[in-house]
This record gives structure tokens, sequence and C-alpha cells, in this order.
């Protein structure tokens, strides 16, 4: 029988510092969503929580601009939003071309092969896009694949996949598209509809700039219909939108929902104020501020003789990787910029590890007071 072991301290209060958040995720949260999190916690199905549920599914429209019925939040991280859009459309057998260039491709596939789908892998060098060239030659090697899955911004590495084209190319053979979307979705161009992508994911925590714990999603007409007329059963039951959407609805429209599971009313709450403050600065004006910082951030770094690993043409503005100067130690810098600056900056990922910082620039983080403190803070330490 197990006894309780006492504790040798006294637990107090937990009150974390006040950090500035620039590496790839979580993102700064501004003040207006974290009052949100504090207001009072309704009941999951009470009707002015299905209200918000309704609101929350429209801004979600607006930020991926399209038109899906079925758009929402999963209630999990960004992973469980990727396992989402593949479990509810891979069955076993079904081949899918992964398109790999970072750490986060990598996980498509380990998604794709635990739903028994044969995965069919394109691969490109980390900090390079993928060939277009090569993923229709997977497609022509492939004619018997039913999805294209990529990731359009691969937080590992800074590099922006282009989703229009892939997109496009994936629907002259027949396929459907997977699209990883966790970093793009509110800092750069996306296009739900106009680019005809079927199955997306996000993360609350990164260019949205809410508190980490949601996925938003979204299915097409197409995903919906292959969803709804699997021969085999979904083998996710948490995440079976079949049952999902007896909560969420497929429309915006209120009326009786079923009961899936108690959703995170108060991250909700969040999610619901970072999309309003998203739709009242206007998406395209939310792209052009991240460009923009992201400009001033790159011409800073090369005033310090630092120099960015992507080309120019595929470099993602809010999610820069610096090469890391010769002789200087990585975990030093980060170490230091943290413990006396409460900056966070983060690590290369995977082959690029001790080779690069990734410095973000994300929703309510993109700002010029964040990228002078950055710059100020670099300069300081690696004299």
């Amino acid at each position: 029988m197990l006894s309780k072991q006492p504790l040798n301290k006294t637990i107090g209060t937990f009150i974390p510092p006040v950090r500035t958040l620039m590496g790839p995720g979580p993102s700064d949260v501004s003040p207006t969503v974290l009052n949100a999190l504090a207001r009072p916690t309704l009941g999951h199905l009470d009707p002015l929580f299905i209200d918000l549920m309704d609101e929350t599914k429209a801004l979600l429209q607006y930020a991926f601009q399209t038109e899906n019925k079925l758009t929402m939040p999963i209630s999990a991280p960004g992973s469980a939003g990727m396992e989402a859009c593949i479990v509810n459309l891979v069955e076993p057998g079904d081949k899918v071309i992964v398109c790999q260039n970072g750490v986060f491709g990598g996980r498509m596939k380990e998604n794709v092969e635990r739903c028994g789908g044969i995965a069919v892998m394109v691969m490109a060098k980390w900090g390079e896009p993928n060939s277009l060239a090569a993923i229709e030659n997977a497609l022509l090697e492939n004619k018997d694949a039913k999805f294209v899955g990529f990731v359009h911004a691969e937080t590992s590495t800074g590099v922006r996949n282009d989703a229009q084209a892939i997109c496009k190319l994936a629907k002259s053979h027949g396929c459907m598209t997977i699209v990883d979307a966790v970093t793009s979705l509110g800092g750069i161009e996306l296009k739900v509809d106009e680019w005809q992508i079927d199955a997306i994911y996000s993360g609350s925590q990164k260019c949205l700039s809410c508190v980490p714990g949601l996925s938003p999603v979204s299915f097409s007409d197409e995903a919906v219909a292959k969803i709804q007329n699997r021969q085999s059963k979904v083998q996710s039951w948490f995440l079976d939108m079949n049952l999902i959407v007896g909560y969420w609805g497929q429309g915006n429209s209120g009326g009786k929902r079923a009961y899936h599971h108690t959703a995170p009313v108060n991250s909700l709450y969040a999610l619901h104020e970072s999309l309003r403050l998203l739709h009242e600065e206007g998406l395209e004006n939310a792209i052009a501020r991240h460009a923009e910082k992201h400009q001033k951030l790159k011409n800073g770094l090369a005033e310090l003789g630092l120099t960015l690993l992507v080309e120019e043409n595929s470099r993602l503005p809010q999610l820069n990787t610096v090469v890391i100067p010769e002789g200087v130690d990585d975990a030093s810098v980060r170490g230091q910029l943290l413990n006396d600056y409460n900056l966070e900056i983060g690590a290369g990922l995977g082959e690029l590890a001790g080779k690069v910082w990734r410095i973000g620039l994300m929703g309510y983080g993109a700002s010029d007071k964040n990228v002078d403190f950055c710059l100020s803070a670099l300069k300081q330490v690696l004299k």
C-alpha cells in the first residue's frame, strides 16, 4: 500500500516572471486575452456559451478565409489538430504523399502510419521549401495516392512552402490536401477556399497570440463527405468528427447541442478574444505588420553581423532562423537572454540543433517594442 510522502517544503502560489516570448511559440499573449481567461466560468452547454462557440466559429472562418461549415477549435493543442485531420480522413491502406523539410512533416508521416496509411515521402533539405517537381514526380509514380500532406509554415526551420501551388498540383492529380498551418494562421497569407484546401489545422499559441491548448481546424465539404462515408471507424473516439460535430454543429446557428466532452470554457473565452482582435485589426493589416517587423528585425540582425538561414523568397516573417556565428555557444546565449533579460528565443531542432536560433515575431509579439528589445539584448550578450 502506497503511503503519502510528506512535502519537504511549503508550496506557495506560483507567480511566473514576466517573460518576453520570442521563441517558436507560445507567443506573447495580449492583456485583453489574459483578462478573458479570468471571466466567470459557464457550463459547456449553457446557451450563452453556445452563442460564444458560434461566434468563435465565424471568427475562425474569417481567419481561415473559408465558408467551410465544419470549422472549429479542437480542445487540445496543434498536435491534436494534426491527428484530427489525419485520423478522420486516412483509412488503412490509403496512400498519402507527405512532404517533409523539417520536424513537423515527419510528424505527419507518423500520424499517417499510425492510421494504417502508407506514407510516400517527398524530402527536401532543412531550410529549403519542398520542390513542386519532386511532389509531381511522387504523384506520377503513385497514381493511387489519395492525399497530399504538407506543412505550410515549417516551425523548425522558418521555411514557407507554397501552399497555393502544392494544393493546385494535388487537385490536378485528384488528391485531397491536408495542411499544417500551426504557425501560418494569422501571420502570412492563407486562403483555404481559394486554394482548395480540404483539411487544415493550426494552433492557438502562435500568430493568434492565445494561450496554448486549442487547435483550430477546418474541413471542406469534400472532406466531410469522405469522413461520413468511411469504410472503417475513426480510430480515435475523442477526435471523431462524426461525434464532435454534434457538439460544435456544422452551421453557425445556436440550437441544441449534443454532449461530447467538457470544453475548456475559459480557454475558449481567450481564443474568442484573440480572434476578435485579429478581426478588428483586419487580416491583411496583421499580415503586413508581421512582414514589417520581420524586415526591421532582419536589418537589425545584419547590423550585428548575423544572417538568416532561409532564402528571402521562402522565408517566414513570423519565425526567423538565425545562423549562430562560429565560436558562439548556443545554450549560453539563450541562457543569458532568459536569466538576465527575461527574454526567450528558441533553439534549433533536429539537424539544426546548435546551428540556429529561432526568433519568433508572432501575433501580439510582432511589435517594435519586442524587436528593439531583442536586438538590444542580443547586442549586449554577444559582446
